[in-house]
This record gives C-alpha cells, sequence and structure tokens, in this order.
C-alpha cells in the first residue's frame, strides 16, 4: 500500500466498529434523534477538531458537526468543544473514535503550549521529531502547530539530517565535506542538518560551506553556548535531547535558534474530554 493513500480515520473506524456496533443497534432505535456535546473536563488547547468531525461525517454524512472552539484555542472546563446534532446511532458510534483523536491531539496541542510558554520571551523556536505514532503523523504534527510549535521535517524525504549513526556508518569524516558539497549541488533546495554530539564536531561542521543547521545532542547549556560562539555563514543551531519544562528556559537562554523536542508527540498525555448526549427525540 502506498502510504499517501492511508486513511487513519477509515483505519480507525474499521477496527472500533468492525461489522457493525451490536450495543447501539440494538438498544437504541433506529430514527431516534439526539444532540451531543463534546465538553473539556480540564484545561487544554485544542486540536484535532477536523479530524473529529470527519470520523462524525464519515459514519454518517447526515450528522451536523458544529466546531465551537477552532484548533490553537485555549479552553477552561465546562466548554463545548464540538456540538453533533443527528441520529443517535451514528453519534454513539461514532464516539469513541472521534474522542480518541481529539483527546490525543489536544493532549499534544497543550504540551506544545507549555514549552512555547515555559521559553519565555527567548526567540528559541520548539519543534517537533519523527517520534509520532505510526500513521497518525501529519494529525500529531498539525497539533504541535496548534500549540505553537513549528514542525520539523516531515520524513525522511524532505530535508537531510545526518545523525551520528550515519557518520558511524561513513567511519569518520574524510570526505565528508566533499559529499556536502555534492549533496548541494544535486538537491539545491534541501535544507542540510548534521547532528554534533561534541564541540569536537561542531568545530568540524562550522567549517564545511553547505550545512544550514547543526544538531546540538544532549549538551549542557555550557556547551551550547561554546558551540553558538562558532556560529559562522549564517548558521543555525538546534538543541535536543533531555529536554523538559525544568531545563527548557536556561537551554533557550544560550541563543540556540530551535530547540527539538519527541515529548511533544510521544509522551503527551490524552486531554480529559466527554461526549455528553442531550435532546433525545424521535
Amino acid at each position: 500500500m502506498n502510504p499517501e493513500d492511508y486513511d487513519p480515520i477509515a483505519a480507525a473506524l474499521k477496527e472500533d466498529i468492525g461489522d457493525g456496533d451490536i450495543t447501539t443497534e440494538f438498544f437504541v432505535p433506529e430514527r431516534l434523534h439526539a444532540t451531543g456535546r463534546i465538553i473539556a473536563r480540564e484545561p487544554a488547547i485544542v486540536a484535532g477538531t477536523a479530524a473529529a468531525a470527519e470520523v462524525f461525517h464519515k459514519v454518517d454524512p447526515a450528522t451536523d458537526v458544529q466546531i465551537h472552539q477552532s484548533d490553537g484555542a485555549s479552553v477552561v472546563a465546562g466548554d463545548i468543544v464540538i456540538e453533533l446534532r443527528g441520529l443517535a446511532r451514528s453519534i454513539l458510534k461514532a464516539e469513541r473514535v472521534a474522542l480518541n483523536f481529539l483527546q490525543h491531539l489536544c493532549g499534544i496541542a497543550t504540551l506544545t503550549r507549555q514549552f512555547v510558554d515555559a521559553i519565555g520571551s527567548h526567540p528559541a523556536k520548539i519543534l517537533d521529531t519523527r517520534k509520532t505514532t505510526a500513521g497518525l503523523r501529519a494529525l500529531e504534527k498539525a497539533a504541535v502547530l496548534a500549540g505553537g510549535g513549528v514542525n520539523h521535517r516531515s520524513g525522511l524525504y524532505d530535508m537531510i539530517l545526518v545523525k551520528d549513526n550515519h557518520l558511524a556508518a561513513l567511519r569518520g569524516l574524510s570526505g565528508f565535506a566533499d559529499q556536502i558539497r555534492q549533496l548541494r549541488k544535486e538537491r539545491p533546495n534541501l535544507r542540510i542538518e548534521v547532528e554534533a554530539d561534541d564541540l569536537e564536531q561542531t568545530r568540524a561542521f562550522v567549517e564545511i560551506d553547505g550545512i544550514d543547521i547543526i544538531l546540538l545532542d544532549n549538551m549542557e547549556p555550557a556547551q551550547i553556548r561554546e558551540a553558538l560562539a562558532l556560529r559562522r555563514n549564517n548558521i543555525k543551531f538546534e538543541a535536543s535531547g533531555g529536554i523538559t519544562l525544568k531545563n527548557i528556559r536556561r537551554i533557550a537562554a544560550t541563543g540556540v535558534d530551535y530547540i527539538s523536542i519527541g515529548a511533544l508527540t510521544n509522551s503527551a498525555h490524552a486531554i480529559d474530554l466527554g461526549l455528553e448526549m442531550t435532546h433525545v427525540q424521535d
């Protein structure tokens, strides 16, 4: 299957509904109509409303979905995020899958906003990584944007990132500058980033023309400052590894351009949201 053909919402519905929602089909009258409201039960940043709406529409295109809080909005407990009108059966069939997407994506947006707020006035941009849930990368990266973060590369195909294992396969930096020069010639529109594990590597990389960004991996603030002092040719620096809400302000205060955080997408807790059915009528 071509990855571009993958539909995570259709896959989630097939996984959940299978041959049919036997509970709803047995207990809920076929033509019963209802109103449903998805309500926040804790403070959060909203994300994933379009995905949730699509879940309801895939189950039943006739379901009326009104989004009350757009992605990026701040909500508190009791706020209505989405309101639904339609067949009760349709709303119930779509409920869990829609909430799964919405709770997960709101969690990512909320955690991202916490990191963005934690750096205060420092200009560093908060980046996501490829540490995403299989099949959900586009949705999760959209949630990072909703939280005020910035997307790193989408995948292996849209940016060069030479990491430590690539360098290990090269068995050293001999000829690396020539490879970067050739790469820049062949793929002039791609950004080129290289990972440095220490200041010695950083010194070597800043002397190589064609590198756009140096990723400073697991470096302490003092080391990051030393690395930034080596800057030339408008090269950018990214800090990564071991970044938490407790230490991110110190990292940002070094003057680093970017801070990438895998936890945004792989460690965010699901936001507590619930769907309440009201105005049930024949």
